[in-house]
């Protein structure tokens, strides 16, 4: 999985950033412990809850 930023998730809707948080812990689920792809599926689900936080839809971790 590639890295999702903040800046590509600025102009997401609610229906978009949960799309791509179920995505995002689906890549994490599979993925294989320390792997490349498991650190970018965990920063990227950083990065959604940070933006629907901030859009007031989910409290902040």
């Amino acid at each position: 999985m590639r890295l999702i930023t903040r800046f590509e998730l600025a102009s997401k809707s609610e229906v978009e950033l949960q799309g791509l948080l179920k995505e995002a812990f689906n890549e994490l689920v599979r993925s294989k412990p320390h792997s490349p792809e498991r650190r970018n599926a965990l920063a990227s689900i950083e990065n959604i809850q940070f933006s629907l936080a901030m859009s007031g839809l989910v409290k902040a971790p």
